[in-house]
């Protein structure tokens, strides 16, 4: 029986300070990632997203709940390297005075892989990040982009089959984070791993993930596939063309709606709670004797969807 890469269950962090008070982090989040799965944690700063990633790593110990990764159990005693690699917070996972050589070199040493197999890993992960004419160079003296890739690179030659990827493409240019995307895919797609990743970067998560988790304020608040997120939220977006100029005051009440002037027209866009929010503002625009041109339902970005969701979760 194939065994679930990752089941969170229950999840609760708390923090205690000097005056006895305590600070919730985590609390009371399940999910689970299966075989082969790309899924995206988001949430705003602080949401609990990296306490939630350090617990899986075995860094931290929660104060409730339990983590298992392929069937055994995670703890701060008994941490499963032979199982996770992770990139924490960027590029922070690698030895600033090593060279990219030696950095995987050590890392793979770690993990207890004969220095031959690692030499042919090491040779590749090279090759496949375009490090080679870098291999000699210390990692501090590397571009961040190059840092990046040759952090996932060291956590790549531990060849464990569940990845953590905190803030993957943070500080890289728009060339860079599309390629590091692709790797990604890649990484899912053609090497069969299971990928947890948590990222600030809207495009990157609806490029690479098929499924989202919304942390906000420590608990779980949306667990959903990208496609039933556009879904919930797209159905009464919309882009409404109206001939000539309106006073803005006319839509109040709709606050959702956002109201611009463009070569003479009034531009209504943004979300109707409901089809007979649709009516009312129908009502309103032939209150006012409008001529409406053009009216479209508009598929909302992901970003406005992970706003709408953080407003539903609190």
């Amino acid at each position: 029986m194939e065994k679930i890469p990752l089941m969170v269950e229950n999840l609760s962090k708390y923090y205690h300070e000097r005056k006895g008070e305590s600070v919730t982090a985590v609390k009371d989040v399940s999910f689970r990632v299966d075989q082969g799965e790309v899924v995206g944690l988001l949430g705003p700063n602080g949401a609990g997203k990296t306490t939630t990633i350090k617990c899986i790593c075995g860094l931290i110990n929660p104060s409730e709940g339990s983590i298992n990764v392929f069937g055994q159990p995670v703890n701060k005693r008994r941490p499963l390297a032979e199982n996770v690699s992770a990139v924490l917070e960027g590029n922070r996972n690698i030895y600033w005075r090593l060279t990219a050589r030696e950095n995987m070199e050590f890392f793979a040493g770690i993990q207890g892989i004969p220095a031959r197999e690692a030499r042919k890993d090491i040779e590749r992960l090279l090759d496949m990040f375009e490090l080679q004419d870098k291999r000699d160079v210390t990692a501090r003296k590397l571009s961040r982009g190059m840092q990046q890739k040759l952090a996932l690179g060291c956590a790549l030659v531990k060849r464990t089959p569940l990845l953590l990827l905190d803030e993957p493409t943070l500080g890289l240019d728009v060339e860079a984070s599309i390629d590091m995307r692709k790797f990604i895919l890649d990484l899912a797609r053609d090497h069969g791993k299971t990928i947890l990743l948590s990222s600030h970067d809207m495009n990157v998560v609806e490029d690479v993930c098929k499924r989202v988790l919304v942390i906000n304020n420590g608990r779980l608040v949306a667990d959903e596939k990208i496609g039933n997120l556009r879904k919930l939220f797209g159905v009464h977006s919309y882009e409404i063309r109206i001939h000539g100029l309106l006073d803005g005051s006319l839509f109040r009440e709709f606050k959702d709606l956002k109201v611009e002037e463009r070569d003479g027209h009034t531009i209504l866009t943004g979300h109707l709670s409901s089809s007979d929010s649709l009516y009312r503002l129908m009502d309103v625009l032939r209150e006012n004797r409008a001529v409406v041109e053009e009216i479209k339902s508009m598929e909302p970005d992901f970003e406005e969807i992970f706003l709408k969701v953080l407003g539903r979760g609190r």
